[in-house]
């Protein structure tokens, strides 16, 4: 059954019932606000006609469906596990099994203390001494969601704590474990944010909460025992509007890190970690009082027997820089790596004898060694051209190896350590100091060779000017890109500086081997080029992400990538503010729009500040509450208010979540009823237990994207390829 067929269900069309709203003297009439009211019933109702339809629609796309399931089913190893990683006395590692949705906290005692080597584990073989900590799919029963925000182990491996969410809405119960006894403690912490964990000794956990507008606003003190939330202390506090909190312990345990920050502007405040717990008056100290657009974060390394801050900042360098101070005068500063344009650095980790700084260049993200006495940087080179390296888990202040991940286009997740040069031979006994050892590589089963594929970065021009990068990925055996026309998924996000970095999909490949090229825009307002791409597309630039979408799809058509009935767009949250934008703005040049959790009525959500995230989201997109100018600006963009009469739209597939917090299910419910106001082929699926992530579990998970991908390749018109 087709979109058209008339066997299909008749979309339904919410009641028209026009509110007004009205800022800076101009009124708008919504008359579909109502669909707002969440525990309505009627909404209720609307949202359940709105699935039938889309299930009635996509009917013909269930075999289809099934098939890319079982392709992606296939390809995974379902029994598993993850590259164990040491703490303390301990290996900690993950468990899969077949059949089951959801993954397995386990450990295994380390050999002695010399014991660096990860143990190689097979699924068929019983691991010595393991321990299994946590199984969520026990947690999971008898709930349609379930998700872990929060799973630590105290410092002496004798307590664990985890965090569950059971609905989508990120708000945490947190319960507590006794691992030599096997009692759970009468601790139950409900309402918690994610991230909760213990201090160094294993007494108290630290956890953050929320406002009436959902934001992480204090910081707490849990003794670890007690039931309810009654005796804990609350240890910072943060009113400001645009500010969320969190806290953690620095790799050294010597203190307790509080930040606090909104999108252009951060603070951190340090404990001592040792005495927070026992002094009921030990208050944060500021290293650096906040100051409107500086940003900075903090770590904590002891040099000759001295306790130094490693502090990164862009005060006054766009791209950073890193200073240091000692922990007594955070004021008086030493550059350990000055400015650089174009290279953006990004984060630092101290350890005993020397920090690991990542950073970008040239659009892709990379790791580097940092010697503590000479400042030189070591960076680890890797031989694809695109690629992702990053920090992996090194929760040991003393390693001789480092974790790093790494994964691209065309090589699946990778884990290799990183022989420190100046390393104990008798501690890394399959490795030389300075040598690259690959300790793990997610196995794609069906026999996947990463050579039949290709990836590579072409440049597209914007209106203005401006180079847009645009990586490709694709199957070698359907021809290069470029060579004669082929289908296209292009794919975008562009905004709060998040980077779409090189990364391998297995659910991709379904695509890749049916001749889609898969395109990833990397627009302006993401952060792949460096601090300024990510000004030049936010606030009043915000239009420059629009246009340099649609500025690659066009420059895909006319140098013969594709054509516009050959080409689908998708983009997701952010990304979804793009594809209603796009849409809106060049129709013509996509067969299909894909927006997952879109944030299509961005104008009336930023407006309201009772709303969960508005007021930090001002930072991005400015204040039209109070701006005329920003109000008249978002209002020329947001898609809801800009559905254009009289133009063909392209097919559009709408997804979201009753219950997610961050991009409410409203947004594209109204979009989509709008769309076809102005007769748009528009489709709307609402999971009514899901999160912003969407389902849980990852077989659904996986189903889900079956359900996107069985939809994109209709719409590209290989569907039966």
């Amino acid at each position: 059954m087709s979109p058209t067929d008339p066997a299909a269900s008749t979309p339904p069309q919410p009641a028209r019932r026009p509110q007004a709203r009205t800022h800076h003297g101009d009124t708008f009439e919504d008359p579909y606000d109502w669909l707002r009211a969440k525990d309505d019933p009627e909404v209720i109702a609307h949202l359940e006609a709105e699935n039938a339809h889309t299930d009635a629609a996509l009917a013909h796309l269930e075999p289809l469906r099934e098939r890319i399931f079982q392709e992606i089913k296939g390809r995974v190893r379902e029994t598993d596990l993850s590259l164990p990683s040491r703490r303390g006395d301990w290996w900690y590692y993950g468990r899969t099994i077949e059949g089951k949705q959801y993954g397995i906290q386990c450990r295994a005692p380390i050999a002695g203390p010399d014991d660096w080597t990860p143990p190689v584990l097979s699924p068929e073989v019983e691991v010595p001494g393991e321990q299994v900590l946590l199984d969520a799919n026990v947690e999971a029963e008898g709930h349609e969601f379930f998700s872990l925000g929060s799973f630590d182990v105290s410092n002496d491996g004798t307590r664990m704590l985890w965090g569950v969410d059971l609905a989508g809405d990120e708000r945490y119960t947190v319960r507590v474990k006794d691992l030599v006894t096997g009692e759970v403690l009468p601790d139950v912490l409900e309402g918690t944010f994610s991230g909760s964990h213990f201090l160094p000794d294993g007494t108290h956990i630290v956890y953050t909460t929320v406002d009436d507008a959902w934001r992480p606003d204090r910081v707490w003190l849990h003794p670890v025992g007690r039931a309810g939330r009654d005796e804990d202390r609350e240890i910072y506090r943060d009113d400001d509007e645009r500010f969320w909190v969190g806290a953690g312990v620095t790799r050294s345990d010597r203190f307790l890190i509080v930040e606090s920050g909104s999108s252009v502007t951060s603070e951190v405040a340090m404990l001592d970690a040792a005495t927070v717990a026992t002094d009921p008056e030990a208050r944060p100290r500021l290293v650096w009082p906040r100051r409107e657009g500086v940003e900075y974060g903090v770590d904590h390394a002891v040099i000759d027997g001295e306790d130094w801050l490693y502090i990164l900042h862009n005060d006054g360098a766009l791209d950073f820089e890193l200073v240091r101070a000692r922990v007594g005068a955070p004021d008086v500063v030493e550059t350990v790596l000055p400015h650089e344009p174009g290279r953006r650095l990004l984060d630092v980790d101290c350890f005993r004898d020397f920090a690991v700084v990542e950073y970008r260049r040239e659009g892709l993200p990379r790791v580097a060694l940092l010697d503590y006495r000479t400042h030189a940087l070591t960076e680890i080179s890797f031989d694809e051209p695109l690629y992702a390296a990053g920090f992996g888990s090194n929760p040991e202040w003393a390693p001789p190896v480092l974790r790093i991940g790494y994964g691209s286009f065309t090589t699946p997740g990778s884990v290799f350590e990183y022989v420190l040069p100046d390393a104990d031979p008798g501690l890394v006994r399959d490795g030389e100091p300075g040598e690259l050892i690959l300790r793990r590589q997610v196995e794609v089963l069906g026999g996947y060779d990463p050579a039949d594929y290709g990836q590579a970065r072409l440049w597209a021009p914007a209106q203005d000017g401006t180079r847009i990068p645009v990586s490709l990925v694709w199957k070698r055996s359907f021809g290069e890109p470029g060579a004669g026309i082929r289908p296209v998924h292009l794919y975008g996000y562009g905004s709060y500086e998040h980077s779409i970095d090189p990364s391998f999909s297995v659910a991709r490949l379904s695509e890749l081997d049916r001749g889609v090229v898969f395109a990833v825009a990397h627009v302006r307002g993401g952060g792949e080029m460096g601090r300024q791409w990510y000004e030049d597309g936010k606030l009043g630039a915000k239009r420059n992400s629009f246009t340099d979408f649609v500025d690659v799809a066009r420059h895909l058509v006319e140098s013969g990538y594709t054509t516009p009935q050959r080409m689908v767009a998708e983009g997701g949250s952010a990304g979804g503010l793009l594809m209603g934008a796009v849409a809106n703005l060049a129709p013509e040049l996509f067969a299909g729009v894909l927006a997952d959790v879109p944030f299509v009525d961005a104008l009336t959500t930023i407006l309201d500040p009772s709303l969960p995230l508005t007021v930090i989201e001002w930072d991005e997109w400015g204040d039209p509450l109070h701006d005329r100018e920003v109000y008249e600006y978002m209002k020329s963009y947001s898609p809801y208010e800009n559905v254009r009469e009289g133009v063909a739209y392209p097919r559009i597939l709408a997804m979201a979540s009753l219950n997610d917090t961050r991009v409410l299910y409203v947004e594209p419910a109204k979009w989509v009823a709008r769309l076809r106001e102005v007769g748009a082929d528009a489709l709307f699926k609402c999971e009514m237990v899901a999160g912003h992530g969407g389902v849980s579990g990852r077989y659904n998970s996986w189903r889900e994207r079956a359900f996107q991908l069985a939809w994109l390749l209709d719409v590209l018109g290989v569907a039966e390829a």
